[in-house]
């Protein structure tokens, strides 16, 4: 299965986090590939998610340049087309 998409995907989440979970399940089914950080065990990287959003709360997900906070399908779908 190739992953197709030029824009790099990141995921900031926790293991606890619904919303991060149904994100990664949405870029798995649209066979998008990301790269994510545990923010609850990588503090470097915690501390980075909340420099570029702003936000503690997760999932913070970047579409290239594109953020976008939380678990929005209707966003993601738009900016993996």
């Amino acid at each position: 299965m190739d992953k197709k998409m030029d824009k790099q995907v990141v995921i900031y989440t926790t293991p606890a986090c619904q919303y991060c979970r149904a994100a990664k399940e949405f870029f798995d089914a649209n066979e998008v590939s990301y790269e994510e950080y545990n923010v609850q065990e990588d503090l470097a990287k915690r501390q980075e998610m909340i420099e570029k959003s702003g936000q503690m709360g997760v999932p913070v997900i970047f579409v290239g340049e594109e953020m976008v906070i939380g678990f929005d399908e209707a966003k993601l779908t738009e900016l993996i087309k």
